[in-house]
């Protein structure tokens, strides 16, 4: 029997899935017994469009893989089940900062704020009214099957359960789509007697009290390095968006590769899958050298960061992708002729702790 190519429209806005978020549906899947290689089949992409893992992927084509996946692995709940292998690392360098938040609630505004840097799946909402908190998902793909909202909501839960420390008391899960035949999974991932369907929307109701539960064990400290690294990887991202061209998508690359020391050549070109001397000659084509590029963006984010009060020098540095300070401080002595302090002092910022 031909392996089933399921379609499905893309929306208007395109959008994009980080490598990190494709991982569950790949993980829930072979625990069913399909392969990336089936998968890529039924979703009609290309042969190794999923290993390896690639930086990112078509939002439309995550859609289609939900669909792919549920119908080969034969699961009428292959989105719950999906949503169940969430993890930190599925939700990309935001879910680092949810763990540096003080409570549940403002884990929940980074949410709203970075889950772009995730997905461009759909968007969350979140309001408080008479003691009651609603999170609302707004999907970008309102055609698709019920596995996407599913995999999102069972994500939430899981995720919720594990950065609180203890389980959730049982919220009033709300999805605007149809009511399955088999409703005890529901029962199981959410509480008993906790979803409806039919809904005007996608909604989580729950009391707003547990906006203020702590995070246990949060590093409060890293949260102002975390959130500044977010913001400008979505900045980038955004610039990348609007923008295009080789220039915008090496961007974008440098900054998200930047702390963790690999803003190399090689690395870039193999996360964007293009050779080496393609990337050198697209980028000469341009009028600029990947160490200039690279060079620029350092002192550009550099000069950002100093005006940063709750930034240290050493932070900066790390933020940068220097593994010492004083290598940070040597290039940026090159770019205007002082040192980090001095430049933070002169211009009014505080004064580094480092």
């Amino acid at each position: 029997m031909p392996t089933p190519t399921l379609t499905i429209a893309a929306n208007s806005s395109g959008g994009r899935v980080a490598g990190p978020y494709l991982q569950p549906l790949i993980e829930a899947a072979a625990a069913r017994g399909v392969s990336e290689r089936a998968l890529e089949q039924a979703a009609g992409l290309s042969a190794h469009a999923l290993k390896p893992l690639p930086e990112s992927l078509a939002a439309a084509d995550y859609v289609r893989l939900l669909d792919a996946g549920a119908q080969l692995a034969d699961d009428p709940h292959f989105g719950l089940h999906v949503g169940e292998r969430f993890k930190l690392g599925t939700y990309n360098v935001y879910g680092l900062i949810l763990l540096s938040c003080r409570d549940v609630g403002q884990a929940l505004q980074q949410t709203l704020r970075f889950e772009g840097l995730a997905h461009d799946l759909g968007r969350s909402a979140l309001s408080v009214n008479d003691g009651m908190a609603e999170y609302r998902w707004h999907s970008a793909f309102p055609q698709a099957t019920r596995h996407l909202a599913e995999s999102v909501f069972a994500g939430i839960q899981v995720f919720g359960n594990w950065l609180a420390g203890r389980e959730l008391p049982p919220g009033r899960i709300a999805f605007a789509h149809a009511a399955p035949r088999d409703y005890n999974e529901y029962q199981r991932v959410f509480g008993a007697d906790a979803v409806r369907f039919g809904a005007e929307a996608h909604t989580a109701c729950f009391d707003a009290a547990l906006l203020a539960w702590p995070v246990p064990n949060a590093d409060v400290s890293l949260y102002p390095v975390l959130q500044q690294h977010a913001e400008r990887l979505l900045k980038e991202k955004l610039r990348a968006e609007n923008e295009g061209g080789i220039v915008a998508q090496v961007r974008a690359a440098i900054v998200r590769n930047l702390e963790q020391d690999r803003a190399r050549l090689p690395s870039i070109a193999q996360e964007l899958r293009i050779t080496q001397r393609t990337l050198q000659r697209k980028l000469s084509e341009a009028g600029i050298g990947f160490q200039q590029l690279l060079d620029q963006i350092r002192h550009e984010l550099a000069l950002d960061y100093l005006k940063q009060k709750k930034l240290g020098i050493a932070e900066i540095a790390f933020l940068l992708g220097y593994r010492e300070q004083s290598s940070f401080n040597h290039a940026f002595k090159d770019w205007t002729g002082m040192n980090p302090g001095a430049y933070r002092e002169l211009t009014g910022g505080q004064k580094s702790r480092s």
